[in-house]
């Protein structure tokens, strides 16, 4: 089995790599713009061979927006009124986006496990993104994210040998 990346070593690894990746980005978007199957194909890989709950960084990192319909859904699974759900866990952030009170999340338990995972946000559901379609334009957020997530640390890397 390959050895994941470790969390903790994912900002200086990132810093390390971030210029390669805005270069191959520059001198290669048209290219890039026809890479979906393959950027997927490397998501698929290596998230098969990564184990979130050793990491979930991203619990205690980064603060997912999260939507009306993600509110509803939370509040419904917590049986609380929506609006006890924003006074107790949400506040609207310096971009007007509604968005936890605290990192880490306040439903991250101390085994790495989600107390809402079957009702979770949009956002955590969909992170890291590197499945998207269109992935060339989240590629910059990608490079963002490869200080966070171990997966797209390893889809950036492969990428650029493509």
């Amino acid at each position: 089995m390959i050895k994941q990346v470790d969390y903790k070593l994912l900002p200086v690894l990132a810093a390390k790599s971030e210029t390669q990746w805005k270069r191959f980005l520059q001198k290669n978007k048209k290219k890039l713009e026809g890479m979906d199957l393959k950027v997927h194909s490397l998501h698929d890989t290596i998230s098969e061979r990564t184990d979130c709950l050793t990491c979930a960084n991203c619990c205690r990192s980064l603060g997912p927006q999260i939507t009306d319909k993600d509110v509803e859904r939370m509040a419904k699974m917590l049986r609380l009124k929506t609006s006890d759900l924003i006074d107790r866990y949400l506040k609207i952030d310096e971009d007007g986006d509604l968005v936890f009170q605290s990192t880490p999340c306040p439903f991250l338990g101390d085994d790495n496990y989600c107390a809402i995972y079957e009702f979770r946000p949009k956002a955590c559901r969909e992170y890291p993104h590197t499945d998207r379609k269109r992935f060339y334009q989240i590629y910059n957020l990608s490079i963002k994210n490869a200080s966070t997530c171990p997966i797209v640390y390893e889809v950036l890397e492969e990428i650029i040998k493509l």
